[in-house]
C-alpha cells in the first residue's frame, strides 16, 4: 500500500501552492495501489512541477509524485531508440545520450521538466518548425489507467487514447513507460548565428528566411519597444555542429531570497532590454556552444524565478495563425508597451505542424511568449492578450496558462468534446483531474 504524506504542490510561476496527499511511488505496481487506494480522492500525476500555472495541483486531493521512476531502461544507439520511464528529464536524457552522438528530438526551455510531463503538455522547442513537438516522436507508451490496467498505446494501437494523453495535461492517467525515437547528430554542439533585428516586420521576415536554413530559430524581443522601434530584438539560430564543443555544468546561484516586488518595474526592465539589444553587435555575432548551454540557457540560475518575488509572475504564450499574425502581435506589443507591463523574458518565434494530441499547442503560425510579474491587474491583463489571440484565430498555451476561462478555453481547442469523450470511456467516475482541469471545466461532463 502506498503511504500519503501530506505536502503542497505547486508551479513554476509560484502563485500559489495546493495542499493534498501525496505518494512517492517506485515502481509501477506502487502506482497501481496509488490509484486502488486514492479513496474516492481525485488523483493527479506530478513531475517536476515545471508547468508555470495549475496543471500539477489538485487541492486537497492526491498526488503521485514521478521523480523517483526515473530510469532508463533501454538505449538503442543503432536504431536511435529509448526506452524511459516518465520521470526521467529531458536533461537526464540528454546527459546519457549525447556522447553516443544522439539527442532528444524535441525539448522544452528547461531541461528539468520531466518526459512525462513532456508528454502530458506535448511541449515543442526551438526546432519545432522542422521537428514539430515531443508527441511526434513517440513510439509507444505505457498508460497506466484509474482502472488499474496498464495500457500500451501508440498512434496505432488506440489512437484515441494517445491523442488524449499526448498534450491531455494528465488527465488519462499515470505515464509509466514512454518510448522515445531519438535524433542521431554529429557532436555535441551547434553553430549559432545572432542578428539584430529592427522592428516587428523585420522579425516576421527574418523569422521566415531562417526556418529555411537553420534547424533551431528562436528570437528574443524588446516587448517594451514602441514607436518605430516597436519589435525590435535579437534572432538566434543554430545548427547542428561537425565540431564538437567543451562542456563545463557551471550553475550559477540563484537569487538567495525573493526579489523586493518594487525591483521589477518598466525602469529596470527597460534598463535590461536596452542592455540585452546592445550586446548583439550590429554586424551579428556567432558562437560555438554544447547543445545544453544553447537549449537550457535558464537553467545556468537556480530558482530563477526568484526574480519575481513573492508574488510570482505568469506567462502568456499565444501561436496565431501566419496570415493574422502580423496584425495581431503588433496590436499585443503595442498594448503590452503602452501599459509598461514588464516582461524581459520576452519570446517570439514559428511554428510548423499541429501537435498530435487533442489538446496540443502546437499550429502554423507564429508563436509570442510574455512573463509578467504577478499584481494587481496582471491577470486581467492577460485575458485581454486571450481575448485578442483568440479574435485572431489563435490559441494560448496550456503548460503557461493560469488565467483562461473555460468557454476561452473551449473556443480555442475546437477537440476539445472528442478528448471528453475518451475521459468518459475510461474514467467515468472523475478519478483523474486536477486544479486546472477543473478551473478549465476540462472534463465536462465526462
Amino acid at each position: 500500500m502506498p503511504q500519503w504524506a501530506t505536502t503542497e504542490t505547486t508551479g513554476w510561476g509560484r502563485l500559489g501552492a495546493a495542499p493534498c496527499e501525496a505518494a512517492r511511488p517506485e515502481r509501477p505496481r506502487d502506482v497501481t495501489s496509488a490509484m486502488a487506494a486514492r479513496d474516492a480522492k481525485s488523483l493527479i500525476a506530478v513531475g517536476a512541477m515545471r508547468s508555470y500555472g495549475d496543471a500539477a495541483m489538485n487541492t486537497d486531493g492526491r498526488a503521485v509524485l514521478m521523480t523517483r521512476m526515473n530510469r532508463i531502461i533501454e538505449l538503442d544507439r543503432d536504431s536511435a531508440v529509448a526506452i524511459v520511464e516518465s520521470g526521467v528529464t529531458f536533461r537526464e536524457l540528454i546527459d546519457t545520450v549525447l556522447p553516443h552522438g544522439l539527442m532528444v528530438p524535441v525539448a522544452p526551455g528547461t531541461g528539468y521538466a520531466t518526459l512525462g510531463g513532456g508528454l502530458a503538455n506535448d511541449v515543442h522547442g526551438k526546432n519545432q518548425h522542422r521537428a514539430g513537438c515531443i508527441g511526434d516522436h513517440v513510439d509507444w507508451f505505457d498508460l497506466i489507467t484509474p482502472d488499474g490496467k496498464t495500457r500500451r498505446v501508440s498512434a496505432d494501437a488506440d489512437a484515441e487514447l494517445f491523442a488524449a494523453t499526448i498534450g491531455g495535461v494528465g488527465l488519462t492517467g499515470v505515464i509509466d513507460r514512454i518510448c522515445l525515437r531519438l535524433a542521431k547528430v554529429p557532436s555535441n554542439a551547434v553553430e549559432i548565428a545572432k542578428t539584430r533585428i529592427d522592428d516587428l516586420d523585420d522579425f516576421i521576415a527574418q523569422l521566415r528566411a531562417a526556418n529555411d536554413r537553420s534547424d533551431y530559430v528562436v528570437g528574443w524581443i524588446d516587448a517594451l519597444a514602441r514607436g518605430r522601434k516597436l519589435g525590435r530584438g535579437v534572432l538566434e539560430e543554430a545548427s547542428p555542429s561537425q565540431n564538437g564543443a567543451d562542456f563545463t555544468d557551471k550553475k550559477k546561484p540563484g537569487p538567495p531570497i525573493d526579489f523586493p516586488s518594487f525591483a521589477l518595474n518598466p525602469l529596470s526592465i527597460r534598463a535590461f532590454n536596452d542592455l540585452y539589444y546592445a550586446q548583439t553587435p550590429k554586424a551579428g555575432a556567432r558562437a560555438h556552444l554544447d547543445y545544453r548551454q544553447f537549449m537550457f540557457p535558464l537553467d545556468a540560475v537556480a530558482n530563477w524565478n526568484r526574480i519575481y518575488g513573492k508574488r510570482g509572475f505568469r506567462q502568456f504564450q499565444c501561436v496565431i495563425p501566419f496570415d493574422t499574425a502580423p496584425d495581431a502581435l503588433r496590436a499585443m506589443l503595442e498594448k503590452t508597451g503602452k501599459a509598461g507591463r514588464g516582461s524581459f523574458l520576452a519570446v517570439l518565434k514559428s511554428m510548423g505542424p499541429a501537435g498530435a494530441g487533442y489538446l496540443s499547442f502546437a499550429m502554423e503560425g507564429f508563436t509570442l511568449a510574455l512573463d509578467f510579474p504577478n499584481g494587481p491587474g496582471a491577470d486581467e491583463f492577460i485575458r485581454d492578450l486571450e481575448r485578442m489571440a483568440l479574435d485572431a484565430g489563435g490559441r494560448t498555451y496550456l503548460a503557461k496558462d493560469s488565467t483562461l476561462s473555460p468557454d476561452t478555453f473551449a473556443a480555442m481547442y475546437p477537440k476539445l468534446s472528442r478528448l471528453r469523450e475518451v475521459l468518459g470511456r475510461i474514467d467515468p467516475a472523475g478519478a483523474m483531474n486536477s486544479d486546472m482541469a477543473r478551473r478549465l471545466d476540462i472534463r465536462g461532463r465526462a
